[in-house]
């Protein structure tokens, strides 16, 4: 049966590329449609709309009230299901002629989350972004109905969709790479001499270095254990966070941009990993337990669903309280390395790809 893949906007890298990777290879004659296609050669053969060829693409922010008309405006195909994979409006589009009476699907991310947890992303906060979210959240949920069915990433996103579309979803975790993190990595001279400087025993956190992903948090932690902190990535926070491991009087290290190589060096050679924020799934406490390290993980979020407290790190409801911090690394360090590789084998690749193929099978 021939189907069409559906995509918001394609960049190089991205969680949600990785899922439409994994679709493409679980339906490889699928046609693929997409806002626009800036993956730089990662994907090829993908369709745009028109927003591709006006000067909007380079500006999501100024393009977003116009995505719901593009994604209503596609041209006529034919096919007999239609798959979206949606973080804000892909799950509107419409296709004409055959395709246009096919049962549409959709993997959902997100609701958009500026629209519908503004709390959760500052993009929300703008009194532009209110007000164009007043006008959205209504378009939104009527366009939410037309699916035949809806896929989570997770409880936590499907407990969103319930609350935004009223409608019930089906969980299926997103894929993660994590045989990749099954093996030492080779190191470049560089490389290694960065990681031999580190110090022992280390708390780890690694992310773009801005306010929400909050890794004052992991600085918190090592404060409260007595424990080193690294620190990986790079981003505007950082000023703020040398100021604030300055004061805490914690040992801080700060390492800039690692390579893929390094990072996964990074998460063997830590104590434990600190995710505090609230993602939709989070994938980097993931890796980190393929790589057989635990994870202290927010208690509210994706993270929650993938780390098992007590058995592959602990989950935290009270990021300002040194007593639970101090508890939460002592929790984590008596982990077993194998049960944390084990609980990673649970989010393959391949786990993905038998249960989204199976999720269409199952509907049209």
């Amino acid at each position: 049966m021939s189907g069409i893949l559906v995509h918001e906007w394609l960049a190089r890298t991205g969680g949600s590329e990785n899922v439409f990777e994994a679709l493409g290879a679980v339906f490889p004659d699928a046609e693929r449609f997409a806002l626009w296609n800036d993956s730089a050669g990662r994907f090829t053969g993908v369709r745009e709309t028109w927003l591709a060829r006006t000067p909007l693409r380079r500006s999501k922010a100024l393009a977003l009230p116009l995505m719901p008309f593009a994604w209503r405006r596609l041209p006529a195909a034919q096919a007999d299901w239609i798959l979206a994979s949606s973080h804000l409006f892909a799950h509107h589009a419409r296709f004409g002629g055959q395709a246009a009476g096919a049962p549409k699907l959709v993997y959902a991310h997100t609701p958009a989350r500026y629209i519908w947890a503004p709390g959760l992303d500052g993009r929300g906060d703008s009194l532009p972004a209110r007000a164009v979210s007043s006008a959205l959240k209504p378009l939104d949920r009527r366009r939410a109905q037309e699916p035949v069915a809806i896929a989570a990433n997770s409880a936590f996103v499907a407990q969103r969709i319930r609350t935004a579309w009223e409608r019930d979803a089906e969980i299926i975790h997103p894929p993660v790479a994590v045989e990749q993190f099954a093996r030492e990595p080779e190191l470049s001279e560089t490389e290694r001499l960065v990681l031999d400087d580190l110090p022992d025993g280390f708390l780890f956190a690694v992310s773009r270095w801005v306010a929400y992903k909050r890794l004052d948090a992991a600085i918190a932690a090592g404060r409260a254990s007595g424990r080193p902190v690294v620190l990986a990535g790079e981003g505007p926070d950082e000023a703020r966070l040398r100021a604030l491991a300055q004061s805490s009087g914690v040992h801080v290290r700060f390492v800039h941009h690692p390579s893929s190589s390094l990072l996964k060096a990074l998460y063997r050679r830590a104590a434990a990993l600190v995710f505090a924020p609230i993602e939709d799934f989070g994938i980097v406490p993931v890796e980190s337990m393929a790589s057989g390290t635990p994870v202290l993980a927010n208690a509210v979020g994706g993270a929650a669903e993938s780390v098992i407290d007590g058995v592959t790190g602990a989950l935290v409801h009270e990021w300002d309280s040194p007593r639970e911090l101090a508890s939460a690394v002592d929790r984590a360090l008596s982990t077993e390395s194998a049960a944390c590789v084990a609980r990673a084998a649970d989010f393959r690749t391949d786990v993905f790809q038998e249960r989204i193929g199976a999720f269409v099978r199952s509907h049209v």
